[in-house]
């Protein structure tokens, strides 16, 4: 029995409740986690790929922001016969000289996008959010939300909104016509809490990022997915790890959670 999958809003993409991150197969330079990694071998990804599409997670999450990420995923996926749903971003770029860049013109955003599709190895990109440096509000206000959803009528884009970090500029979001937000929701980060009952509103759905807090708050990591998936409003939860073992139990631990 695999993951359950959800709508993700009124978008029609259905996703598995629980979606891996990527940052870790891409970039190991100023980064908040624990533990120092080393960045895997294609052969590690592919395994963990395999692990992935094996338990029923059919969603991933990268960012221009997380290295060679995108490059590595459109790589590699070739070996593998699943229909992975890939949600990416734009706003942020990474190097190691220059660190985190901030660009939300309509040029770097459609810029963005293209590389993305290149990178990628696909005609159209699934989901794409505004890679926020917190400044949802100006980004939004200055047209950036718009320049994505532009794409989205023009057919590069199925389904467009905010990865953000804050309150406001997630219901900003949700007015100017997001499809989804995603959000941080854990144990000791709260504050976004009220978009998951107020995206109902808009039938937009709900994706949750740090949900161990990047490995600080993963203690109990079946009680915690649990919980957070209780909300019938959430997606998916994104949660990274370079470990397939790692990736299973934690999937295998929330099925015998949902279905005992």
């Amino acid at each position: 029995m695999g993951l359950e999958t959800r709508s993700l809003g009124r978008t029609g993409i259905n996703l598995s409740t629980i979606g891996l991150g990527t940052i870790k197969i891409g970039r190991n330079t100023n980064v908040k986690y624990p533990e120092r990694f080393q960045l895997p071998s294609d052969e590690e990804v592919i395994t963990l790929l395999k692990t992935a599409a094996e338990i029923g997670i059919n969603c991933l999450d990268t960012a221009p922001a997380y290295g060679q990420s995108e490059a590595r995923l459109g790589t590699l996926l070739a070996s593998i016969n699943y229909p992975f749903q890939i949600i990416t971003k734009v706003g942020e770029n990474y190097s190691l000289k220059h660190g985190s860049r901030y660009d939300f013109s309509d040029h770097a955003i459609q810029k963005s996008l293209e590389l993305s599709l290149k990178r990628l190895r696909r005609d159209q990109l699934d989901v794409v959010l505004l890679h926020s440096d917190g400044d949802d509000l100006r980004h939004i206000e200055s047209g950036a939300l718009k320049a994505l959803i532009d794409a989205r009528e023009r057919g590069l884009v199925k389904a467009v909104g905010l990865s953000g970090k804050t309150l406001e500029g997630g219901r900003r979001a949700l007015q100017e016509g997001a499809d989804c937000l995603m959000i941080t929701l854990n144990a000791e980060m709260q504050e976004e809490r009220a978009l998951l009952d107020e995206s109902a509103a808009f039938n937009a759905g709900i994706l949750v990022k740090k949900v161990f807090g990047s490995g600080y708050l993963a203690h109990d990591p079946k009680k915690q997915l649990l919980t957070l998936l209780s909300h019938p409003n959430v997606t998916s939860a994104i949660i990274g790890t370079l470990n397939p073992e790692h990736l299973r139990h934690n999937c295998e631990s929330l099925l015998v959670g949902i279905n005992p």
